[in-house]
């Protein structure tokens, strides 16, 4: 396997690192090709990390569309000689979650910025969700109300967390919020270019437009540029649930200017507005809307990003049935499971019944069944 030697790979023990060369390449550096139809996009990155399967297959503790892009973010922290990552995100950010259990898997320190509710900002955060996780690798929390972000930004934050740690001795690397750089972006380069061989193995799989939810951009700037770019030419649509769509086009061109593509980000992606009530916050009729499409589907739908997505996707075609009409489409699953806990008290009287099993004085025992050991 590419990058592992007999004294370990970026301060995985060798005895992990080894076995990782039997489970698919799992952790594995690995030198990096782009795509022939982006070879000319720069800079270019050298390596990637192998962290996960895909999207919303990955498991629970590191899934989702954050961790295409910290396989590349994570090969570029350990190539400058980190020993610790700095990340911000909200309180119970999928992103944060996969950062602090990717940098575990690499030996390295993680520190989380999250920002929750002014009436919480000094308590426990508790143990639900994606915090059940990230407390339970050693993830350091630092906790900032949503009013202290509005007025100091993600930035500066970072900055001031990564000032303190360099003063400590540390080696920092700072990995924006939901990984939403112009290296990020390569990793939904590469998801374009997944989906391309998988059309080219498939003459079944045909589709004209890619929908997918927005957070904080990365995701649709290298879906859409590698959609642009590729063979599949697809229209590549998002349903943002932060912020507004001006906001995320103008983020995205800074994305694809920052690889020095040449496109022009209303050209390439279409963005609309599905953030409802605000971030992570949600009616009585999208929460309905999850559990129904879990009930008759059997797909789990994440309440703060995939589930807003399909909730406005759906209203889209139901209010512009022309638009749609006769289109075959994509929707890209990003993960975000745990998210789901958050919202337990919201979601119990949607939940599926239960009842105590009626028991028949004279159902007899059988041998072998039922034993308890």
């Amino acid at each position: 396997m590419a990058g592992v030697t007999a004294t370990g790979m970026a301060g995985v023990p060798a005895t992990f690192s080894s076995a990782t060369a039997q489970i698919g390449g799992f952790l594995s550096k690995k030198p990096y090709a782009p795509p022939l139809w982006a070879t000319h996009l720069s800079p270019m990155p050298c390596h990637t990390f192998s962290l996960g399967h895909r999207d919303d297959l990955s498991g629970m503790q590191l899934s989702g569309n954050k961790v295409r892009k910290l396989e590349f973010l994570m090969a570029d922290a350990v190539a400058q000689g980190a020993d610790c990552v700095i990340t911000v995100g909200g309180i119970q950010s999928n992103h944060c979650r996969a950062t602090a259990v990717a940098a575990k898997y690499l030996n390295l320190d993680c520190y989380l910025i999250l920002r929750t509710s002014k009436l919480l900002v000094d308590k426990d955060p508790g143990l639900v969700g994606n915090l059940l996780v990230e407390r339970l690798v050693g993830a350091h929390v630092d906790l900032v109300s949503k009013e202290e972000y509005g007025k100091i930004g993600s930035v500066a934050l970072a900055d001031l967390l990564k000032k303190r740690l360099l003063e400590e001795g540390r080696k920092p690397y700072v990995i924006p919020v939901g990984g939403s750089n112009s290296l990020g972006t390569w990793g939904y380069i590469e998801a374009i270019r997944e989906i391309e061989q998988q059309i080219q193995q498939s003459a079944d799989v045909q589709f004209d437009d890619i929908v997918v939810a927005c957070g904080s951009g990365g995701t649709i700037a290298g879906l859409a540029l590698g959609s642009r770019l590729s063979s599949l030419n697809t229209k590549v649509h998002a349903f943002s649930v932060c912020d507004d769509p001006e906001y995320f086009y103008d983020y995205v061109q800074g994305l694809i200017d920052g690889l020095n593509s040449g496109l022009d980000s209303h050209d390439i992606v279409s963005i609309e507005n599905a953030k409802g009530l605000g971030y992570a916050m949600n009616t009585a009729e999208e929460l309905k809307f999850v559990k129904d499409i879990a009930a008759s589907t059997g797909i789990i739908l994440d309440p703060v990003y995939s589930g807003k997505a399909v909730y406005g996707l759906l209203k889209d075609m139901a209010g512009n049935p022309a638009k749609w009409k006769g289109r075959k489409v994509l929707f890209i699953h990003t993960g975000g499971l745990l998210g789901l806990y958050d919202k337990a008290d919201q979601l119990s009287s949607l939940a599926g019944s239960w009842r105590r099993m009626d028991l028949e004085d004279s159902v007899p025992r059988q041998d072998g069944t039922g034993k308890m050991f």
